[in-house]
């Protein structure tokens, strides 16, 4: 191990994490799709790794994420409601996952999603409202962390599988709860100090998504989503160690394919910003941020959110 403690390893892994979480959900704001609005439902499909490992043993944790989907957007700024037959698309999005660490290099993540959608639209004439809830497209991914002795550096790689719901009747394919594809993920991540005694930190990841099978005649996008960012972590509430950090969010999709795939209406480029919070007890910690775009590129007409919100609680063993 270098000169740095294992406590402040830990601290620098959970707001790396927390960055990974943030930046690889920046695909929550707008839409794949705009005639069917795209949902921004690859909030799990681009990668929420959580807690990034700090040593060898497992982490479980559960994950809430909220978009409400009501301003249409073309281009670089928003359009008129009347262009988008699509007027809103209000999702919940929650997370049951885990981790295990076999050493200090090598380690395993399960991610289980699961979701709730409401899609007003006057697709089919009137304006009407359909719901639906489904568990989500699973995802299997590896992490390397073993570049260096602190574990700052390492790649994240696995699939995203098509087990959610990819069939519902009253949804396009872009709204719908799952994609219907396979997915390989593959990204990396690194952490560092900006002062010497570690109370200012930066942090960094990237994750590239991109189809290897689907069905349905429906071809989603290829994505590849980042982010950098800074934090303070010399904050305590008694024995609570509280972080709060800042941390900008870049993502590009390409169009959907396909017969199903309205390559017209989807496909973006974005930029958030994104302040958060972290507190740890313990081995409990609790993560917390809001997202908001300050700039947007879309093809067609795609509805977007203003703010998504996101909380994480964990629990390392």
């Amino acid at each position: 191990m270098s000169s740095l403690t294992a406590s402040s390893i830990r601290r620098r892994l959970t707001l790396t994490l927390s960055l990974a979480v943030a930046a690889l959900s920046a695909s929550l704001w707008t839409s794949p799709q705009a005639q069917a609005c795209a949902c921004g439902c690859a909030v799990f499909d681009v990668g929420t790794c959580t807690l990034l490992p700090s040593g060898e043993g497992g982490t479980v944790f559960v994950e809430w994420d909220f978009l409400n989907q009501h301003v249409n957007w073309s281009g670089t700024s928003s359009a008129p409601s009347d262009d988008n037959d699509d007027k809103k698309i209000r999702s919940n999005f929650y997370l049951l996952g885990g981790q295990y660490m076999f050493n200090s290099d090598w380690g395993v993540m399960l991610e289980l999603p699961y979701t709730q959608r409401t899609v007003l639209s006057t697709d089919a004439g009137p304006l009407e409202s359909t719901s639906h809830s489904s568990i989500g497209d699973i995802r299997l991914m590896g992490v390397y962390s073993g570049f260096s002795p602190d574990m700052s550096t390492g790649l994240i790689f696995g699939v995203k599988l098509a087990t959610g719901d990819s069939t519902f009747d009253g949804f396009d394919p872009d709204t719908e709860i799952g994609s219907g594809s396979t997915d390989l993920l593959l990204g990396g991540y690194h952490t560092g100090k900006l002062t010497i005694d570690g109370t200012w930190q930066y942090f960094g990841q990237v994750l590239w998504q991109h189809e290897i099978a689907t069905q349905h005649d429906y071809r989603p996008g290829s994505e590849i989503n980042g982010a950098i960012g800074v934090a303070y972590n010399d904050w305590h509430i008694g024995k609570v160690g509280v972080s709060p950090l800042l941390q900008v969010l870049g993502s590009y999709r390409g169009h959907d394919g396909d017969l199903n795939g309205d390559a017209d209406n989807t496909g973006y480029t974005r930029f958030l910003i994104s302040p958060g919070i972290a507190f740890t007890f313990d081995n409990v910690k609790l993560y917390a941020d809001a997202e908001i775009p300050f700039y947007q590129d879309m093809t067609g007409n795609q509805l977007s959110a203003p703010v998504a919100f996101k909380m994480i609680l964990s629990y390392g063993f």
